[in-house]
C-alpha cells in the first residue's frame, strides 16, 4: 500500500466496540458500532501486532479519551482540595454512599436530596400578559465540566408568582457533590398546543450552599439574556422527608403505630434496615427505581411531600424460571405414574401412550423455554412490545411497583401506599380466537360429556378431588411414616411423655389419613381401573353400540343412559377387599395405642392387669420389659396397611385424570400449557406485592395477626373491556387469579454470614409441611409454597405462630370495569355478562373473607383511616353498584379499592398493557387518596392529577415504548375521535360496523 496516498475513508471511533475475532489463529479484528451501522474487519500481519491494534484502538476511542480527561479533572480537583484549608470537595454526607466515580453496588433507599422550587414577580416578554413558566433543570456536572439536562417542572399558568409542585429528587446512585452547581432556566409557553416558548431568565446555585443557608432556602435573581432588565427571582427550598417539623404528641405510640397499614413505620424500618451493615429485603426484588417528589398544599395551610416511586421487580424472570421447572419436575412425575398403573387394555393402554407422547413434547418445549429464559441477560422486565415473544410468554407484562410516600408535618397523616401494575395475564402468544381460559374450559367440559361413551366422563368436581386425593397422598404419607418413627424413638428411650406427645400427633396424621380416602369417587375408580384390566370382561359393552336403525329419540336415551352408567356401579365389584384394606389402618392404629396404654400402666403401677388374651396381650407378655420391641411388629403393620392404601388409591386416582384427557388429548394439553402460562404471571405479580406488604407492615403487630389468622386479601382491578380480543384475556385473568387460591407463604429465617450481603429472593415450592423434621418435597400443580427469606433482626419481630412456619393464606378478588372506546361498543352493540359475572363471583368471596375477619379477629387490628366511613356501608354500596346496570360504572372499582385498603390488602392494577389505561386509574387513585385521608386543598386536584400523569405522558416514568398501534400506546384523547365522528351520523356507523366484521371474517378465515 502506497504510504503517500490519500485516505480513502475517515472512521469515526465513537460509541464502538473493538472485538478480536473468536478464532485463536486469526491475526483479525473487528469494529461494531452501536448505531447499527456495519461493522469494518480489518486484518493484520501477525497476532502480536493485532493486539496492539486493538490497545490503540481502545484508546483512541472517544469514550476512552473521556474517561482519561474525566480522570486527569478528578485529580487536579482532589490536589486543589487538598490544598485548600476548608476542603471544599465533598460528598453530600449521606449514609454509606460511595464514591460517585466507582459502582455504587448496593444503595439505601432513601434519595440523597430533594427540593422545591417557586418564582417570584416574574416579567413576561409581553408585559401585558402574565407568564405560563416552567422551569428545567440543568446539573453542571464539575468533575466532567458538562451539562445534563436532568428535569422539568409542570407549567403553571397565568401568574407572576408560580408556586411549582413537581420538585426535583436526586436518587441514592445519582453523582452528585457539595459543589456541583444547578442550573435553573424559567420558561414562558406562550401557546401550549404548539409547544412554543421564550426564555425569560436563569439562575445557577451550588448543592452546598442550599444545604449550608438557613433553612436551607435560596432566594435567586434570575439573570435574563441582556443581563440589564430584571425578570424576577426563583426560590429553591430543600424538602426534609422523615423529619417532621411541630410534630404533635397527643397521641399514644401504639395509636400512631395503627393510623395506617402502611404509615410511618413503614418509613422507619427504611431507616432501620438502610443503616450501614444492614441489609435492605427490597434491594433483591426491585431494581431501576424512578423517583418524583412533590410539594402540595392542604386545606389547614400546611403542605404536603409527596414522593412517587416507580420499580422494576427482579421477580419479572425469576418466578417464572422457578415455575416452569415445577412444572417440568411435575409433569415428569406424572408420566411416571401413568407407567405405574400397570397393565391395561388394549383400549386404555392407547388412550396412556398417546397422552404420555403428548406430556413428553410438553416437557421438552418446557424444557426449551427454561433454558432460553436462563440465557436472557439484561434488564428483569419484559416490555409490552415483547407480549409475542414465544420464549417470554411466562414473564409477565409491564411489572412495576408504584408507591407512593406521604409526609406532612404530622406524623398522624404520614403514609405509604403500594400498588403493584402488571399487564393483565393473558396468552398472548396462543391468540384469542377461541376465547380465553374461561370459554375455552367450558367447551371442553362439554365435550367431554359427549364422549362420555369411548371414556368415562368424570365432572371437573370429580376430577379436583382426585387431585385433592394425591395430594394427600403426598403430604399426609411422610407425616405417618416420620411420626412412626419418632414413636419408635420414644419408647427406645422409654421416655413416657415424648412417646404419648408422639402417640397423639400419630393418631391425628392418621384419622386425617384414613378421613382422605373415604369417598365415594375412590370406590368407583377402582372399580373403573378394575374393569380397564386387561383380564376383565366388560359384558355390557356391547350394550353401548347405536344400532342404525334405532329412531333419533331412541339413540338420545341410550346416550343418556350411556352417560349416567360412565361411572360404574357398586354391583358388579366386590368392595369387601378395599374396605378390609381401609379399615386396617384404623385398627392398626387402635393396636398401637392399646400397647402404648398398657406400655404406660405398666410402667405407673407396675403390675399387670388380667385383661381377656387377645394378640397385644401375647406381645406384651413376651416383650413387657422393652417399649420398642413392643411397639415395632405394630408400627410395621400400619407401614405396611398404609402403603398398601396408598398404592390402591393413587392408581385409582391417577386412572381418574387419565380420563380427563379422554376426549381431545391435544386441547387438554393445550388448555394445561395455557393455564401455566397465565398462572405463571400472575403468581410473579403476587408475590411482589406480599414481598413489599410484608415489609412495610413488619412492625403492624394488627397486620401479623391479620396475617396468620385469617390470611392476606389481594384484591385484582381490571381495565379490559369485554370487546375483541380483549374479553379473552379477561377470560385468562379472571382464571388465574382463581388459580392463585392455591398458593400460599411461608416466612423462614435466612441465616447469612456477618456482613453478608446476598439477594434473598423467594422460592416457590410444591407441598411442605413445616413440621419440625424433614418431609420430602413433592410438586403439584394444585398447591403451591413460597417461601420468603428474611434476615435474622427482620424474622425475631414476627409472632410465634409465623416463625413456626404457619402458611399463611391469600384470598385474591378481581373487580373488572372496562373505559375504553371498545367497551363503548360493547355495552351498546355487544355483551358485557362476563364482567357482571365476574364481578357479582368476586364480591361473595370479598364478603365471605371479610366475614371470616369479624368472626376471627377483633376490629382494632384493621388501620385507621381520616375518612370515618364504616367498612359495612362500603360493602353496601359496592352490592348496589355491581346490581345496577350502568355504563362504565368506575365506581365499582373506587369502592372495591377503599376495601381493599381498609382490609389491610394488597393492591394490583391491569390493563391490557399496564400502561395508559393503568396509569390513568393510578394516579387518578392517587390523588383520591391524598384528598380523602391527607387533606389535599380542592382547588390543587387537578394540578395534583396533571403533574403526576405529565411523568407518563413524557415518559419519564416508562420508557419503554410499544411500536405497536393497539389501543394502549395512544394517546388517551385519540381513543374516542373515531367513534365520536362516527357517532354523528347512525348511517356511518352502522357502515363502519358492517365493514369492520367483514375484516374480522376475513382475518379469522
Amino acid at each position: 500500500m502506497d504510504q503517500t496516498s490519500d485516505p480513502v475513508e475517515v472512521i469515526v471511533l465513537e460509541r464502538c466496540d473493538i472485538v478480536e475475532c473468536r478464532d485463536n489463529r486469526s491475526t483479525a479484528l473487528t469494529i461494531t458500532f452501536q448505531s447499527g451501522e456495519p461493522e469494518i474487519y480489518l486484518e493484520a500481519v501477525s497476532k502480536s501486532e493485532c493486539g496492539d491494534w486493538i490497545a490503540a484502538l481502545r484508546e483512541a476511542n472517544s469514550e476512552g479519551l473521556q474517561r482519561r480527561i474525566a480522570y486527569l479533572q478528578q485529580l487536579i480537583m482532589e490536589i486543589k482540595a487538598n490544598s485548600s484549608p476548608d476542603g471544599t470537595h465533598q460528598i453530600l454526607p449521606l449514609p454509606k454512599m460511595p464514591s460517585p466515580l466507582i459502582s455504587t453496588g448496593k444503595v439505601p433507599f432513601e434519595p440523597k436530596l430533594e427540593f422545591s422550587l417557586a418564582c417570584k414577580e416574574l416579567v413576561a416578554t409581553a408585559r401585558d400578559r402574565k407568564p405560563n413558566s416552567f422551569v428545567q433543570i440543568t446539573i453542571i456536572n464539575p468533575a466532567q465540566q458538562s451539562l445534563t439536562r436532568y428535569s422539568n417542572t409542570e407549567t403553571v399558568e397565568g401568574t407572576r408568582d408560580p408556586v411549582f409542585l413537581t420538585g426535583a429528587t436526586f436518587p441514592p446512585g445519582y453523582p452528585i457533590y457539595e459543589e456541583t452547581r444547578v442550573k435553573l432556566t424559567v420558561y414562558d409557553v406562550k401557546e401550549k398546543s404548539q409547544e412554543t416558548r421564550s426564555f425569560l431568565g436563569s439562575a445557577t446555585f451550588a448543592v452546598g450552599d442550599l444545604l449550608k443557608s438557613e433553612e436551607q432556602t435560596l432566594t435567586i435573581n434570575l439573570s435574563p439574556l441582556d443581563g440589564s432588565s430584571k425578570v424576577g427571582t426563583i426560590v429553591v427550598s430543600n424538602l426534609k422527608m422523615g423529619e417532621n417539623e411541630n410534630e404533635e404528641t397527643d397521641h399514644t405510640p401504639g395509636e400512631a403505630l395503627r393510623q395506617k397499614s402502611a404509615s410511618f413505620c413503614g418509613s422507619l424500618l427504611h431507616r432501620t434496615i438502610n443503616d450501614p451493615g444492614e441489609f435492605s429485603l427490597l434491594e433483591s426484588v426491585f431494581k431501576n427505581i424512578i423517583w418524583k417528589v412533590y410539594r402540595l398544599p392542604t386545606t389547614n395551610g400546611r403542605w404536603l411531600c409527596v414522593r412517587e416511586q416507580m420499580a422494576e421487580s427482579t421477580l419479572s424472570f425469576l418466578i417464572p424460571k422457578q415455575m416452569i421447572a415445577l412444572f417440568i419436575e411435575e409433569d415428569m412425575r406424572r408420566l411416571q405414574d401413568l407407567e405405574e398403573l400397570g397393565e391395561l387394555s388394549a383400549h386404555w393402554d392407547t388412550l396412556r401412550q398417546n397422552v404420555t407422547i403428548h406430556y413428553q413434547h410438553m416437557i421438552s418445549s418446557y424444557q426449551e423455554m427454561l433454558t432460553e429464559l436462563n440465557k436472557f441477560s439484561g434488564s428483569s422486565f419484559k416490555p409490552s412490545c415483547s407480549r409475542g415473544e414465544k420464549k417470554l410468554e411466562f414473564v409477565p407484562v409491564n411489572l412495576h411497583l408504584q408507591r407512593m410516600h406521604i409526609q406532612s408535618n404530622s406524623a398522624k397523616t404520614d403514609g405509604i401506599y403500594d400498588i403493584v401494575t402488571i399487564g393483565a395475564p393473558a396468552a398472548h402468544i396462543r391468540g384469542f380466537r377461541n376465547g380465553g381460559l374461561r370459554r375455552q374450559l367450558y367447551r371442553f367440559e362439554g365435550e367431554k360429556r359427549n364422549s362420555a361413551y369411548q371414556y368415562i366422563y368424570y365432572s371437573p368436581e370429580d376430577t379436583t378431588k382426585a387431585k385433592e386425593v394425591i395430594t394427600n397422598i403426598y403430604k399426609l404419607q411422610p407425616l405417618v411414616l416420620s411420626n412412626t418413627d419418632l414413636l419408635l424413638t420414644a419408647a427406645r428411650q422409654r421416655s413416657s411423655d415424648n412417646l404419648k406427645d408422639s402417640l397423639k400427633t400419630l393418631s391425628e396424621i392418621t384419622e386425617q389419613f384414613v378421613h382422605a380416602f373415604e369417598d365415594q369417587l375412590l370406590r368407583s375408580a377402582l372399580l373403573a381401573l378394575h374393569k380397564a384390566r386387561p383380564s376383565y370382561v366388560n359384558k355390557r359393552h356391547t350394550g353401548l353400540i347405536h344400532n342404525p336403525d334405532d329412531t333419533e329419540q331412541q339413540r338420545e336415551n341410550n346416550e343418556r343412559r350411556s352417560s349416567k352408567d360412565s361411572i360404574p356401579h357398586h354391583a358388579e365389584y366386590d368392595e369387601e377387599d378395599w374396605d378390609r384394606v381401609w379399615v386396617n389402618v384404623g385398627k392398626s392404629l387402635n393396636c398401637i395405642i392399646a400397647m402404648v396404654d398398657r406400655l404406660l400402666e405398666q410402667s405407673n403401677t407396675g403390675q399387670e392387669c388380667e385383661l381377656e388374651p387377645s394378640p397385644v396381650d401375647q406381645i406384651v407378655a413376651s416383650a413387657s420389659d422393652d417399649w420398642y420391641e413392643g411397639l415395632y411388629p405394630l408400627v410395621v403393620t400400619l407401614k405396611d396397611c398404609v402403603k398398601e392404601v396408598i398404592d390402591r388409591a393413587k392408581k385409582a386416582m391417577v386412572f381418574v385424570l387419565l380420563q380427563d384427557c379422554g376426549s381431545n388429548i391435544p386441547q387438554a394439553l393445550a388448555l394445561h400449557q395455557r393455564r401455566d402460562v397465565v398462572f405463571s404471571q400472575a403468581l410473579a405479580g403476587l408475590v411482589c406485592g406480599f414481598v413489599i406488604k410484608l415489609h412495610t407492615c413488619l412492625q403492624d403487630q394488627g397486620f401479623l395477626l391479620q396475617l396468620h389468622t385469617v390470611g392476606l386479601l389481594v384484591q385484582f382491578e381490571g381495565l379490559l373491556s369485554t370487546y375483541s380480543e380483549e374479553i379473552g384475556m379477561l377470560e385468562d385473568m379472571s382464571i388465574a387469579i382463581i388459580d392463585l387460591q392455591k398458593v400460599a407463604f411461608k416466612v423462614v429465617e435466612a441465616h447469612l454470614e456477618e456482613n453478608a450481603s446476598a439477594d434473598l429472593y423467594p422460592i416457590v415450592t410444591g407441598i411442605r409441611n413445616g413440621l419440625r423434621y424433614h418431609v420430602e418435597k413433592t410438586v403439584r400443580r394444585d398447591f403451591y409454597t413460597v417461601e420468603v427469606q428474611l434476615p435474622s433482626k427482620l424474622f425475631e419481630v414476627l409472632p410465634q405462630e409465623i416463625k413456626d412456619g404457619k402458611l399463611l393464606r391469600v384470598h385474591p378478588v378481581f373487580f373488572n370495569i372496562g373505559i375504553n372506546e371498545q367497551q363503548t361498543l360493547a355495552e351498546r352493540f355487544g355483551d358485557i355478562s362476563l364482567q357482571e359475572i365476574i364481578n357479582q363471583e368476586n364480591f361473595k368471596l370479598l364478603s365471605k373473607y371479610y366475614k371470616l375477619f369479624q368472626e376471627k379477629l377483633p376490629s382494632d387490628c384493621l388501620p385507621r383511616f381520616q375518612t370515618q366511613i364504616d367498612i359495612k356501608e362500603l360493602f353496601q354500596s359496592l352490592s348496589q353498584n355491581i346490581q345496577v346496570r350502568k355504563r362504565k360504572n368506575v365506581e365499582v372499582l373506587k369502592l372495591a379499592a377503599s376495601i381493599c385498603r381498609r382490609l389491610n390488602g394488597i393492591r394490583f392494577t391491569s390493563c391490557k398493557s399496564a400502561k395508559d389505561r393503568t396509569s390513568m386509574s393510578v394516579t387518578l387513585e392517587q390523588c383520591v387518596i391524598l384528598q380523602e385521608e391527607h387533606s389535599l386543598h380542592p382547588d390543587y386536584f387537578v394540578r395534583a392529577l396533571d403533574c403526576m400523569r405529565s411523568s407518563y405522558a413524557k415518559g419519564t416514568m416508562n420508557e419503554t415504548d410499544d411500536p405497536e398501534a393497539d389501543s394502549d400506546n395512544r394517546p388517551t384523547s385519540s381513543h374516542f375521535y373515531p367513534v365520536a365522528l362516527l357517532l354523528v351520523s347512525s348511517h356511518l356507523l352502522v357502515v363502519w360496523l358492517i365493514l369492520s366484521l367483514a375484516l374480522l371474517l376475513a382475518k379469522y378465515q
